[in-house]
Order: C-alpha cells, then structure tokens, then sequence
C-alpha cells in the first residue's frame, strides 16, 4: 500500500512509520521535516501536499496542536491553536484527501482520552478530541467507494514524561499498544470506529 504518515518522525509517529515500513510505499511528511512538508493548519498546504503525493491508499495523521493550560486565563486565541490544527487540521486533511484516495483507502486520525477522562489544563484538548471522535463516526457513513475511516485516542503515552505530572492516577500506555491501534485501522476492515488505547 502506499500509505501518508503525517507527522512521521514525531513521538507516536516513529512507531508508526516503523510498524508499516517494511511491505508498504510510505510518504513521510511533517511541518519540518519528512518527504513532504505540510502545514496542517492551512487547507493551501494540505491540499499541495496531495497534488504532490498523488494518489494513495492511506493516511495516517499523528499530528497536531492544541492548547494546554488553565482555563481562567484561556482566550480566544488560545482555544483556536487546537481548532485549527489538532481540530481542522485532521478534517481537511479528510475532507480534502477523499478527492485523492483510492477506492477502499482509509484515513486514520489521533484523538486522545482526555474527550471522556478530562483533566486540569486539557479543556481545549478534551474539547478537540471529543470533535475528532465525533467528526470520525459523522463522516464514515458518507464516505464513497468503501473508504474507512477511524481514529486512535491514547492515553498519555510512555515517551511523554513531561506530561505524566498533569495525569494523576492515568498508568502510562505503552508505545508497543498504541501503534498496535494504528495497525488495527490501517490494515484492519472497520469504519467510524474511535479505538481507545488506555
């Protein structure tokens, strides 16, 4: 299969690009680095970064920013980092990416636990998992020509120690059972389906 990883060198995307190397044709992109270099945040770049790609079979995304701090001093502006990459930053490369993928392809997006097991800080990140999910089961009963998709949402992983402070009680996952989830949904047959790794 010829598969997108965006953000194939960040900390859950290595694992990834790592898993689905050997028999599959990957194109690596990140903001930086990769392949391919795509903003996520902008439609523009989302949309160049198909065109140079061409058609594929599937598409990861392991990207995204969002917003961590505390509500009472949140803002505007704040709230919107996590709606425009986390948030939108997956729906285009959807909504966009139908128009490449080949028939039967299927898109894989990350969300995360904190859209049903909030915690101090994360209001803008429970909020743009909780939309991912939604977005996820919404568009898989309209997607054309058997195209799937599904999304991944992790606990806090066992390479994000700076994060461990902030998840009272949560038992880290291990990367071994977070790239098994992507590999249930890029190789596996379901749709509209949030696979939770906690």
């Amino acid at each position: 299969m010829k598969i997108i990883i965006v953000g194939a060198t960040g900390t859950i995307g290595k694992h990834i690009t790592e898993a689905l190397q050997k028999d599959n044709e990957l194109i690596k992109a990140g903001s930086k680095s990769g392949d391919l270099q795509v903003d996520i945040s902008s439609p523009e770049s989302i949309e160049n970064l198909y065109k140079q790609a061409g058609k594929f079979d599937a598409l990861v995304c392991a990207s995204g920013d969002g917003h961590f701090g505390p509500l009472g001093s949140m803002k505007d502006a704040d709230f919107r980092i996590g709606v425009n990459s986390k948030l939108m930053g997956q729906v285009n490369l959807v909504l966009i990416g139908q128009h490449y993928i080949n028939p039967k392809g299927s898109f894989t997006l990350t969300s995360g636990s904190l859209a049903e097991d909030p915690i101090v800080l994360g209001a803008n990140l429970s909020a743009m998992n909780g939309a991912i999910n939604g977005f996820v089961r919404g568009a898989a009963v309209e997607l054309e020509n058997n195209v799937r998709i599904n999304a991944v949402a992790p606990d806090v992983v066992e390479e994000s120690p700076a994060y461990f402070p902030y998840f009272h009680g949560h038992i880290p996952v291990s990367m071994h059972r977070v790239t098994q989830a992507y590999l249930k949904s890029v190789l596996g047959s379901q749709t509209g389906q949030v696979y939770k790794v906690l």
